[in-house]
């Protein structure tokens, strides 16, 4: 076992001066974006030169855990190729902040259960894992580290992050720059595709060019994936954004780990901030405004959503319209919905000024649709959850779409079925071979 690995970075992607060093970091957490309340076992941050990453990853590093013991630093090599899943047998990382130690017992269960390999060679120049250290150094000093580069095998990553996921002192940093090097409005499409694979736990078209550290970032979306948890967005930009040059740019994202679903999410940090960001549309359009002005739009709304906006004027219907696929970012189908509710459903005349003291506003949040499988229409009839399941069916251009909300007018599975093909145009007996159903569920916000 080597003794200390000095520092290769400093000096070159962030000073090397403990003072400026330590000054830059305080700088950088004065200067956060924190839109959300929460605590985290696992982030995705950026590893370039704190010039173009350093505030990004700062707001990253503030939501992890301040309990936690060890943490795993999943980066990507960037001058030695690695085949393997490579490990440090240094006992301690140096950077001007002082030295970090290396928890060995972890390092050797994960060469003996995990068949990872130690590769020192490949840490000596690595500037993606010795980059995170001087923001853990400031945020949890008293920790140990488990760095890690992945060359491949993101499977075994994912089984690693299963393993030691179930003790609660141990965190995970998974360290990766998005999309090098294309002009700055190609760049964003790029980089918008890969936070949305991010964001839908969906890698299958997933690719190093989207991001360095691929490897890392599919190990935790696939971890995410069978826990059913959510990576929400702490932000985006690209080198462009801070330089101003915006001819080869490499992008930058950040998310946290959240234990639950993002509707949940949203729900219990931002249920004030939707139905204002639905009041604020419906008096944005009464003043000739297509979008309404917002001091701040919290870094989660960017990504895509789908909801439904419902309004009611002295507990009668006024208004419902909404998206049953997230197909744009959810402030924007928040923003449209809410509008359309007042002012294009065609059962209701438009919103009158007046009126608008009057209304209440229920929010739907709604999940990705599932298909469902089946045999016959008993057989989807017992897969049905009421009060649970808002359902979609489809057959040839027959579709409709119920709200699990509509369970408190039609609670047997039967009539709530048979109603939803009236809706689409069907006879309540009809049923075929083409016959199509989705299940969704919701996230209810009321004002």
């Amino acid at each position: 076992m080597k003794n200390i690995r000095p520092t290769s970075a400093a000096g070159k992607f962030y000073t090397d001066d403990k003072d400026e060093l330590l000054n830059q970091l305080e700088l950088l957490k004065k200067s956060n974006v924190h839109d959300y309340d929460c605590q985290t076992r696992a982030i995705i941050v950026p590893h370039a030169g704190y010039r173009y990453s350093g505030q990004l990853a700062s707001e990253g590093f503030q939501y992890l855990d301040k309990n936690v013991k060890n943490v795993f630093i999943i980066a990507p090599p960037h001058y030695v190729a690695v085949k393997n899943v490579a490990l440090s047998s240094f006992a301690k990382w140096s950077t001007p902040l002082g030295e970090i130690e290396v928890n060995q017992e972890i390092n050797q269960e994960l060469a003996e259960k995990f068949g990872c390999e130690f590769e020192d060679d490949a840490f000596v120049d690595e500037h993606s894992i010795e980059v995170q250290i001087p923001f853990l150094q400031n945020v949890l000093p008293k920790v140990k580290i488990i760095p890690i580069l992945a060359g491949n095998h993101y499977e075994k990553i994912t089984k690693i992050i299963e393993h030691y996921w179930q003790n609660p002192k141990n965190a995970f940093i998974v360290s990766s720059d998005l999309s090098h090097f294309y002009e700055t409005n190609e760049a964003k499409k790029i980089d918008s595709v890969t936070a949305e694979m991010i964001e839908t736990n969906n890698v299958e078209q997933f690719n190093p060019n989207r991001a360095c550290g691929a490897v890392g970032v599919c190990a935790l979306v696939e971890f995410v994936k069978i826990k059913n948890y959510s990576l929400i967005r702490v932000g985006m930009v690209n080198s462009g954004d801070i330089t101003g040059d915006g001819s080869r740019v490499v992008g930058y994202g950040s998310w946290l780990l959240h234990e639950g679903k993002k509707n949940e999410f949203i729900k219990k940090h931002f249920s004030r901030f939707v139905i204002d960001a639905c009041k604020k549309s419906i008096m944005a359009e009464f003043e000739g405004e297509k979008f309404p002005k917002f001091e701040k739009i919290p870094a989660v709304f960017e990504e895509s959503g789908a909801c439904f906006v419902t309004l009611e004027k002295n507990g009668n219907l006024r208004g419902c319209i909404g998206s049953i696929i997230a197909h744009q970012p959810l402030i924007i189908d928040l923003v449209k919905n809410a509008q359309n509710s007042a002012f294009s459903d065609t059962r209701f005349p438009p919103l009158k000024k007046d009126e608008f003291e009057d209304l209440a506003i229920d929010v739907s949040l709604l999940s990705a649709p599932e298909q469902m499988h089946f045999e016959n229409e008993q057989d989807l009839l017992n897969q049905i959850k009421p009060f649970t399941d808002g359902i979609i069916i489809k057959d040839g251009s027959y579709q409709a779409v119920y709200l699990p909300s509509v369970w408190e007018q039609l609670p047997e599975k039967a009539l709530f079925l048979n109603s939803l093909k009236i809706k689409a145009g069907m006879p309540p007996k009809h049923f075929s071979d083409a016959f199509e159903a989705y299940r969704f569920t919701t996230e209810y916000i009321r004002s």
